[in-house]
């Protein structure tokens, strides 16, 4: 039996050679990845060797010969296949390592420039990797590390591997090379050369997009149950995201408990527990129903709570610190599909126990801790349409007090500032469109998704009503601009003392002059945050 190892990641390759030369296996190799094997004693045929033609042109061209590939591809079982090896002197290859050059690593460094990133297209690495996989019933073929343990415990067990195995291994492979083409054709895509010079740049959005996705499991059903749908994870998911989750303990998670659940977390994480202290965000339908922060956990849910108890009933739950048996004894007397947070105490887990359908998440935090989370943040949007996609930048904006300019005579008090700062974070979670009140480090009222902004304030103000919350001297965060005075006037009309909302309308003067009016503050964060 002959391996051919060729790796530019060289982890485990030697404990992994090592344990193929005991088992007898034949050891080929190539350039750095021989050298280092024959450095550790091991028996090993360099690639020049093999073919009878040495590397050339900086190893560009090493393994691109038939006494490779010959090897690679021959069908065992086809006679005329084995002849020709036999009659070329040609050895078959029967276990394929290799993993390629680090194109996605290098292009991710803010110095790559055009030039690193060629030098990193593996081209011999790919091309064996497909015969290989290719011809899986007679080759194994392994593109990572972790691959090494599996596939060694087979060969110790039975001398080989099995037709099982080597398929899972090929469909791996050719993932593999599917992920790392799609690499080199968004980065290549997005370079463009500047007219009159030939300065390459790279653009934001590539000329063509090749996202990779992993499935994580099945659903049940989609957002209707006569649809059929299923759970992906990014290639590479950032620290913290809902994709990382633990589930501790409950029913599968369906279709819209995902959506809601992630909806839940990245607002959530708006809040780092350090700065702003413990939050707690209660969401249904894609919208928050009550955000609140507070000294600790149960605060925070008793804040978030008494918002809107209705709408809580069958929420997601999303806490920004670990939660706590007090916290746990309190959420447990509603009835919540999915609860979130970094982390559990064993006696919170235990309130849970009995409650075997609530699902239980626990995302960890990032290296850095919360603060980190921002990193965590998907950089781009991307929305399906009609055979096509829109994809956007992220709305990762951050507004500090610095940014707002007050445009009324009466001046917001600092206390005035923080409650708007709150109220302006949540709307950014509120579909469109979206009025919240707030006060005191909690939601009042929010009124989602209107296809009038006056609606939305209407709607605000009732469901404050509803929970018996009075708006006296709220703060009042709008999405977007109020077009006419009337949308201001409805949230004066209702107990609100300040407001924040982007500005830039044609009618801004008549609305600074309504604000003036009815002796309110009103500032200008110069932003809005549709979210459709």
């Amino acid at each position: 039996m002959n391996a051919l190892l060729s790796v530019s990641d060289k982890t485990g390759i030697v404990e992994f050679a090592q344990a193929l030369h005991a088992l007898g296996i034949k050891l080929i190799s190539t350039g750095g990845t021989a050298k280092l094997l024959a450095e550790k004693g091991l028996p090993v045929t360099e690639v020049a060797e093999l073919t009878g033609f040495p590397e050339m042109l900086d190893g560009r061209v090493k393994t691109l010969h038939p006494k490779v590939h010959g090897g690679l591809l021959a069908r065992r079982d086809v006679p005329e296949h084995m002849a020709a090896l036999k009659e070329h002197g040609i050895d078959t290859i029967d276990l394929l390592v290799v993993n390629l050059y680090p194109f996605e690593s290098t292009v991710a460094k803010p110095g790559c420039t055009l030039e690193d990133a060629i030098e990193n297209i593996d081209i011999g690495g790919p091309a064996m990797v497909r015969s290989a996989a290719k011809n899986w019933k007679d080759v194994g073929v392994l593109t990572d590390a972790s691959q090494y343990e599996g596939a060694l415990a087979e060969l110790k067990a039975g001398g080989k591997l099995s037709d099982k195995t080597k398929f899972s291994l090929s469909v791996a492979a050719f993932n593999r090379i599917s992920q790392y083409d799609g690499a080199i054709s968004d980065y290549l895509s997005s370079i463009t050369f500047e007219d009159g010079n030939n300065t390459p740049a790279r653009q934001l959005f590539p000329a063509q997009t090749n996202s990779q996705f992993i499935k994580l499991q099945d659903l049940r059903y989609g957002e209707n149950p006569h649809q059929q749908a299923a759970f992906y994870r990014d290639l590479h998911p950032a620290p913290g995201s809902l994709v990382t989750a633990q589930q501790l303990q409950g029913k599968e998670l369906s279709y819209n408990n995902i959506a809601d659940a992630d909806a839940a977390w990245e607002c959530v994480k708006s809040f780092d527990a350090n700065q702003d202290g413990a939050a707690c965000v209660i969401l249904k339908h894609a919208n928050p129903c009550g955000v609140a922060v507070g000294a600790d956990p149960l605060e925070a849910y008793s804040k978030a709570f008494q918002t809107d108890p209705t709408s809580a009933f069958g929420g997601i739950i999303a806490f920004n610190s670990t939660l706590d048996e007090r916290a746990a004894l309190q959420v447990s007397k509603q009835f919540v599909e999915v609860l979130m947070a970094p982390d559990f105490t064993p006696e919170a887990l235990a309130v849970f126990k009995t409650k075997v359908n609530v699902r239980i998440l626990k995302i960890s935090l990032p290296a850095g801790g919360a603060s980190d989370w921002d990193n965590g943040r998907n950089a781009m949007d991307i929305k399906r349409i009609g055979s096509g996609v829109l994809m956007q930048t992220s709305d990762n904006h951050q507004l500090t007090l610095a940014d707002l300019k007050v445009v009324t005579k009466k001046q917001p008090t600092p206390e005035q500032l923080q409650d708007l700062m709150f109220a302006w974070t949540i709307a950014k979670f509120v579909k469109s469109n979206a009025i919240v009140f707030c006060k005191g480090g909690m939601t009042m009222g929010v009124g989602a998704g209107q296809m009038s902004r006056l609606d939305s304030a209407r709607i605000a103000s009732i469901k404050a009503q509803h929970a018996s919350l009075s708006l006296i001297g709220t703060a009042v965060a709008s999405d977007a601009f109020f077009p006419f005075r009337d949308g201001l006037d409805v949230v004066v009309d209702a107990g609100a003392t300040c407001v924040i909302q982007p500005g830039g309308s044609m009618r801004d003067q008549e609305v600074i002059d309504a604000a003036d009016e009815r002796g309110v503050a009103m500032v200008f964060s110069g932003v809005r945050h549709f979210r459709h």
